[in-house]
């Protein structure tokens, strides 16, 4: 399984890409893998700070729902809105095409939190 070493990851299956001060961030190929086919994506909260740690929204798949937990602190910039359409690029292209969102990151200490590629493929197997 492919776990890009320039990003970072978080326990809840998320990845996230750090330039400066905005954070893209997606959930990682693990994380599509055990959910089976993305049918939907529901980002809640476009121009507002979220807390790390909160819900910013949900993955519906075939059989499942599955929440979606901010890896930093931080203002939702942009939502990727290709995935209204084709909610399967989560599953074809989960570090490219498939990122949810992007954000303002108001806490630039919590990225020590974030692991590494190894650590989380450690997590994972």
């Amino acid at each position: 399984m492919n776990f890009p070493s320039n990003l970072k990851y978080t326990k809840d299956h998320e990845w996230i890409l750090i330039e400066g001060e905005t954070a893209t961030v997606g959930i990682t190929a693990f994380a599509q893998q055990e959910l089976g086919d993305i049918v939907y994506v529901e980002i809640d909260a476009n121009n507002n700070e979220i807390q790390l740690g909160e819900v910013f929204g949900t993955v519906e798949a075939v059989k499942t729902v599955s929440d979606l937990f901010m890896p930093l602190t931080g203002t939702i910039t942009e939502i990727n809105s290709i995935l209204d359409k084709e909610p399967e690029k989560v599953n074809t292209d989960p570090y490219s095409d498939g990122w949810m969102i992007k954000l303002k990151i108001s806490n630039a200490d919590e990225v020590q939190e974030l692991l590494d590629a190894a650590a989380y493929e450690k997590l994972v197997s």
